[in-house]
């Protein structure tokens, strides 16, 4: 592929009139869309609190004055820029897919829309590829040449090896200081108990944290019809099993995974997308979207 093929103009002309939101407050160094924890002047009333001596006397409520005979400052919401850090997963289970339509490839599109959409509308973009450790670190900035950078090296990023999934994501938690919008992007081919330590650490670090599951249709299906060779593609030895035999076990083990990993999404408070790699990219990023824009009250 050439190293921009990932980014489609039709799919940027469409969701370009989609903003990216955090859905927790940020801390960011200029004004942009998204809420901060601090007090500002925008147009987004956020509470009253009593006058003190020194406070802006062109800020006082002269209605609540005539109601209550006290002083009153309105408060309004700081609006300021998120930092938009992205964790995909390059672990060699991530080559899986039929053709080119692997998760690594569709892992691809998703991040580099999300990022170019993001600088778009002002924000910082950071990128961590998390194989059996971080390949790649690129902490967030917001610029038009940085964004080239983040791009260049999803161009280049490749699945292979083992996951560090776990330990890459503590290791997140820990790098990424600042409040930050933090998308991961991977099969999570991890234990649900595993991924809830990593989830409640992210959210500790006041992180708003957002996972693209991805499978493919054959991992839930298992509509296998005679015997095959799984081989791991982590690195394990391979396997030589009858469908026949296996796929009640097999489906019902996939069954009880996604039952517990939605418990933990739900404890963690983690917005969660599964999505199969067959779905169209570009709908599954419109929904998101979609769903994180501001209700109108």
């Amino acid at each position: 592929m050439s190293s921009r093929d990932f980014l489609e103009p039709k799919v940027l002309a469409r969701l370009r009139g989609l903003p990216l939101f955090a859905r927790h407050a940020m801390l960011g160094s200029v004004t942009g869309l998204h809420r901060s924890p601090h007090r500002g002047s925008s147009l987004e009333f956020a509470e009253y609190r009593k006058y003190v001596p020194g406070d802006d006397t062109r800020r006082l409520d002269w209605r609540a004055y005539g109601r209550s005979d006290r002083y009153y400052i309105k408060e309004f919401e700081a609006d300021t820029n998120l930092r938009l850090c992205l964790i995909v997963d390059t672990s060699g289970s991530m080559r899986f897919g039929n053709g080119t339509d692997t998760k690594i490839e569709y892992a691809r599109k998703l991040a580099g829309t999300l990022a170019y959409l993001a600088s778009q509308q002002g924000d910082a973009v950071g990128l961590y590829c998390a194989g059996k450790k971080f390949q790649k670190e690129i902490v967030a900035k917001r610029n038009a040449t940085h964004l080239r950078v983040v791009l260049d090296e999803l161009a280049t990023m490749k699945a292979t090896g083992e996951t560090g999934l776990v330990e890459a994501l503590h290791e997140a938690a820990e790098k990424i200081r600042q409040r930050a919008l933090v998308v991961l992007i991977s099969d999570l081919f991890v234990q649900p108990h595993e991924l809830n330590k990593c989830f409640q650490h992210l959210r500790y670090r006041k992180h708003d944290v957002v996972v693209f599951h991805l499978l493919e249709q054959r991992e839930i299906a298992f509509e296998f019809d005679r015997p095959m060779r799984f081989v791991d593609l982590e690195g394990g030895a391979p396997t030589l099993a009858d469908p026949s035999i296996v796929a009640n076990e097999y489906r019902k083990a996939v069954k009880q995974y996604l039952s517990q990993l939605k418990e933990v999404v739900r404890d963690a408070a983690v917005d969660y997308n599964r999505l199969s790699i067959e779905q169209p990219y570009d709908d599954a990023l419109a929904s998101f979207l979609l769903e994180r824009a501001p209700k109108k009250k």
